[in-house]
């Protein structure tokens, strides 16, 4: 009977510990436009217009202005937002298939610096 309930709450706290991964890091922030769409640290993120569905072609110069949204291991797609395998095996997040980035020159929570630059870069509203 012991043994029974400690394996109850081994497999609860597994079930809490791999839910802790399984929702996107994301959360909606306040801005000047409008709530936007931010990572856990409160940083706006953005699309790639040159990117395509589940695809990434942001790298190198483009990946240091512009760091992609990464995903732990063992993190699930859920709901809009699916995984993107980036080139060198490493995970994004995406939402609606386009994967997400932060902008190098946002310092502030709700900072939306990004939007628009070059033509190419457009803020995610939640």
């Amino acid at each position: 009977m012991k043994s029974a309930k400690m394996l109850i709450a081994f497999a609860i706290a597994s079930a809490v510990a791999t839910s802790a991964f399984a929702a996107p890091p994301v959360k909606a922030v306040k801005s000047s436009k409008g709530e936007v769409l931010a990572g856990e640290n409160g940083m706006t993120l953005y699309t790639f217009k040159k990117d395509k569905m589940g695809v990434s072609n942001c790298y190198d110069d483009c990946a240091k202005n512009w760091p992609p949204l990464m995903a732990a291991s063992g993190a699930k797609p859920e709901g809009a937002y699916s995984i993107v395998e980036r080139k060198d095996g490493s995970k994004q997040w995406a939402k609606d298939g386009m994967p997400l980035y932060f902008w190098v020159k946002d310092k502030k929570m709700g900072d939306i610096t990004g939007d628009g630059v070059g033509g190419n870069w457009d803020l995610v509203k939640p």
